[in-house]
């Protein structure tokens, strides 16, 4: 858990200045690295959920707010991707 706080923001504040795919793909792997190392999807949902909210308490103005949040939540999905790939293949069985 504590190595997920250490490069979760950062790896967000990256996406937040440039919204490529590498910063997609920065949080899949974040993702990838916290289901094999056991951190339950609650626990990093509640990571993601303190480092969202310290980015917005820089916000101007609604607009920007609006903004951040919607980078928030593609950076969020984009996590869970993995969790939602083995929930998948595990249905499938």
């Amino acid at each position: 858990m504590a190595r997920l706080r250490q490069d979760y923001a950062p790896a967000f504040l990256a996406f937040l200045s440039r919204r490529d795919e590498a910063g997609l793909r920065a949080a899949y792997e974040l993702g990838r690295r916290a289901m094999s190392s056991t951190v339950g999807l609650l626990e990093l949902v509640g990571v993601h959920h303190e480092v969202a909210l310290e980015v917005m308490r820089t916000a101007r103005n609604v607009d920007e707010a609006q903004d951040i949040a919607r980078a928030a939540s593609a950076f969020l999905a984009e996590t869970l991707a993995a969790f939602e790939m083995t929930q998948r293949a595990f249905m499938e069985r």
